[in-house]
């Protein structure tokens, strides 16, 4: 199985926490290990974000960006440039309005995501590593990283890029306001 290239154990080149800050592309199953990682840490964002605007008190934008970092994820997942970089900049705008010890190491997090995503997008040397792993589907956890996002990307891409630049435009306006607002440059302009 090994020599076919469908062990459950593909070897990497590196130790986890090394990736997770610095990823680096030997083979195939560090492009993998890469989409993967990725992935989960998106979908991690998307739930901590959930929550926090659950917990302040505005679930639908809290919902909208959740699915925002989600499909984000699902987008990393299928290696796209386009993803990556739109979470890791809405994310960090967020963290320079709010900064936080979480939301910073998230943040560092989702950087390593882009710099990840743009290697594994364009990884293809001419030997027989260039060859992807096989995605397996036995567990809970290889369906929703490994086969719910090589289902779901090729059918939302097109409308994730739109939702991304609507949705990256609105937050950056509100973004700017709240900034404005809190500087008091805002509320002096409307009492003018």
């Amino acid at each position: 199985m090994q020599t076919l290239g469908v062990s459950r154990t593909p070897v990497q080149s590196e130790n986890r926490l090394k990736s997770l800050f610095w990823p680096t592309i030997q083979n195939a199953a560090d492009v993998d290990y890469l989409g993967t990682q990725g992935y989960w840490v998106c979908a991690v964002v998307a739930a901590f974000t959930l929550v926090v605007s659950l917990i302040s008190g505005t679930p639908i934008g809290g919902v909208l960006a959740m699915l925002f970092f989600y499909f984000g994820g699902v987008g990393v997942r299928e290696h796209s440039r386009w993803a990556a970089s739109f979470v890791f900049a809405l994310y960090l705008l967020d963290t320079l309005l709010a900064p936080g010890i979480l939301k910073i190491f998230l943040a560092a997090l989702l950087l390593a995501n882009v710099r990840g995503t743009w290697m594994a997008s364009s990884w293809a040397p001419a030997s027989s590593e260039a060859d992807l792993l096989v995605r397996f589907s036995e567990t809970w956890g290889d369906k929703f990283a490994d086969q719910l996002p090589k289902w779901l990307w090729p059918k939302i891409r097109v409308v994730y890029y739109v939702y991304s630049v609507v949705f990256f435009l609105f937050s950056a306006a509100g973004y700017a306001a709240l900034a404005l607002h809190r500087a008091g440059l805002l509320h002096a302009s409307i009492h003018q």
